[in-house]
């Protein structure tokens, strides 16, 4: 479970190339470079075999986590396995070797997948239009956010509040703030859904709209939508939705059809495009009829020219909010979404969501005896227990447990959010576990549970089998240092 640093392996004079003899006259540097960018000592590189350079990124891979290893169970993510096909199509020479630069005649086929992708997306979920450019979820939601914006300043209304329900995704604040809103929190009731004497008492005509999750995060469906939509509405003001628990919906219901006005679409999660590590994303927003006048630029448009079907970038939108990228958003997590869309077809997507939620009340089954349920309903394709059992009889927080599913090969859940439910832990199964990995993954947890009521220390001193102990996370967050010292 070690591996020494590659400065640690390197050996003086060691080297992983061979460099065939110069076929034109040599002439000193200077004459080919200026001086005063030439080194005046070698570069502090490691020297080593090419053989030795493989093993070495090879071990460092075996001591990574990754989806292609195990399950990652986090809640509000959707992590689900990405098919090698979908890897396979992005690598075709056609879409790998393009340039966002090239002309739209040479760009036929790109702009061909783009729109039929944003129409797939459209149908989904039921939308009047999609722009794919925004590059992730919370970009998607800026995106969102400028929208409502637009609308209202085009109608002469000077709202200035967002609603956002305390069960929304944790990003949905941060969007309204830097959209210029002030964020006003409603709260949830008893069952885990939104509050509505709450929420009739913050509606006002400074609200410009209402932002929520359905599922909400802890993973139960808002079944109250037709009264929301009805109350938001009837107030003047717009209704958004966060994509990330898309998964749950494939097939089965469109956030459109509820009466929201504008959502993301997370494809990096939903729709099977590797995300680990910081990206690449990709956030789509579908809006409703009242708001495609204002989708960034440029739109991807069909048309037809001498009996030929052909696709262009139109930037001529009077009342666009202008455009959220250079170029149209992450083209390679596009290609991906296409594809699986494509492999499933309708009757595939909603199997998806099906299995997902019949993997993650399974799940909930197997632990619910073990950790505490603070809203003892059926789930969607997430759910949300507690450490409150374990912190208050023995000691071991939520964070603890979290770490001891290192020593047992799992990635932890989501922790600490959301924020409704103390000691929180959030999982989500996703459709692409098996019984058997569910199963395993239920036996670890349900393990901890037991270390903690017989050896809490165990757990406290988690973990043990990683290449380092735990770290001080929060002092890593503020000082972070990712030199080698030589």
């Amino acid at each position: 479970m070690k591996e020494q640093l590659i400065f640690d392996l390197s050996r003086s004079g060691r080297k992983g190339y061979c460099l065939s003899p110069l076929d034109i006259p040599e002439r000193p540097a200077e004459e080919l470079v200026p001086s005063q960018f030439l080194r005046k000592a070698p570069a502090e590189l490691p020297e080593m075999p090419e053989s030795e350079v493989v093993r070495h990124f090879v071990r460092l891979s075996n001591l990574n986590y990754h989806v292609d290893k195990n399950m990652y169970p986090l809640g509000s993510c959707t992590m689900k396995y990405n098919p090698k096909i979908n890897d396979y199509t992005c690598d075709l020479p056609g879409f790998a070797s393009m340039h966002p630069l090239q002309p739209e005649s040479t760009s036929q086929g790109a702009l061909q997948l783009m729109h039929e992708l944003a129409e797939m997306l459209k149908e989904i979920a039921g939308m009047a239009a999609v722009t794919l450019q925004p590059a992730a979820g919370a970009h998607g939601e800026l995106t969102g956010i400028l929208l409502i914006k637009k609308y209202h300043e085009k109608l002469g209304n000077s709202r200035h509040k967002l609603l956002v329900v305390d069960s929304a995704h944790g990003t949905n604040p941060a969007s309204a703030a830097l959209g210029g809103y002030e964020c006003v929190s409603v709260k949830c009731d008893e069952s885990g859904c939104t509050d509505m004497a709450d929420l009739r008492s913050k509606l006002d005509g400074e609200v410009a709209a209402l932002m929520l999750t359905n599922p909400n995060t802890v993973g139960i469906f808002e079944k109250q939508m037709p009264e929301i939509e009805k109350l938001v509405h009837g107030n003047g003001s717009l209704l958004y939705m966060d994509g990330a628990n898309m998964n749950a919906l494939l097939g089965i219901t469109r956030p459109g059809d509820m009466g929201f006005d504008v959502m993301h679409y997370n494809l990096h999660k939903t729709f099977s495009a590797p995300h680990g590590g910081g990206g690449p994303g990709s956030g789509p927003v579908g809006v409703s009829e009242r708001l495609a006048e204002f989708l960034p630029v440029p739109v991807v448009e069909k048309y037809e020219e001498a009996g030929e079907t052909r696709y262009r970038l139109n930037s001529g939108k009077p009342d666009t909010i202008g455009r959220m990228m250079n170029f149209y958003g992450n083209f390679s997590v596009l290609v991906r979404a296409y594809t699986y869309i494509r492999m499933l077809g309708a009757e595939g997507l909603r199997r998806v969501s099906e299995n997902a939620i019949i993997n993650a009340n399974y799940l909930l089954q197997r632990l619910v005896g073990h950790y505490a349920l603070p809203y003892p309903r059926p789930v969607m394709h997430e759910f949300c227990l507690s450490g409150d059992r374990q912190k208050k009889e023995h000691g071991v927080r939520t964070l603890d447990i979290a770490k001891r599913l290192l020593d047992y090969g799992y990635h932890a859940p989501t922790v600490y959010f959301p924020l409704i439910v103390s000691e929180a832990l959030m999982i989500e199964p996703t459709e692409t576990e098996a019984k058997e990995t569910l199963d395993a993954f239920a036996d670890a947890m349900i393990s901890i549970a037991e270390e903690a009521a017989n050896t809490p220390e165990l757990i406290l001193s988690a973990p043990q089998t990683t290449p380092v102990k735990r770290l001080d996370e929060a002092q890593a967050s503020r000082q972070l240092n990712i030199c080698c010292p030589l």
